[in-house]
């Protein structure tokens, strides 16, 4: 029984050791990748939805946020946010089978 107890004492303390060494050298491990994702300047949001539109994509709840991009496009090109502001606003009022044709009006306005 003696025995049995020291045994176990000694692996008890051989595992506190094997867990006080650290597993990996910090030189091995690998630095951590970024990714970076890109961001499109408003004014390539605006034409996205409109390229959308353009295509026969209907307008949905999005169009709640064009003043904000409206207000954006204006802090970078006013006069390219003046074209989206009445543009937007012609869009609203466009018949569903109208959208396409008035989006691709905008879009050439816009110089696309």
């Amino acid at each position: 029984m003696d025995r049995f107890i020291r045994t176990l004492a000694g692996l008890a303390l051989l595992g506190l050791f094997l867990a006080a060494i650290p597993g990996c050298p910090a030189a091995g491990t690998p630095k951590p990748k970024e990714y970076g994702i890109p961001m499109k300047t408003p004014l390539e949001e605006a034409k996205a939805l409109l390229q959308n539109y353009a295509g026969g994509g209907p307008i949905g709840s999005e169009a709640a946020s064009y003043p904000d991009l409206v207000n954006a496009v204006r802090q970078s090109d006013p006069a390219k946010a003046d074209i989206l502001e009445k543009g937007f606003a012609e869009l609203q009022k466009t018949p569903p089978q109208g959208v396409a044709a008035k989006a691709k009006e905008i879009l050439a306005k816009l110089g696309q």
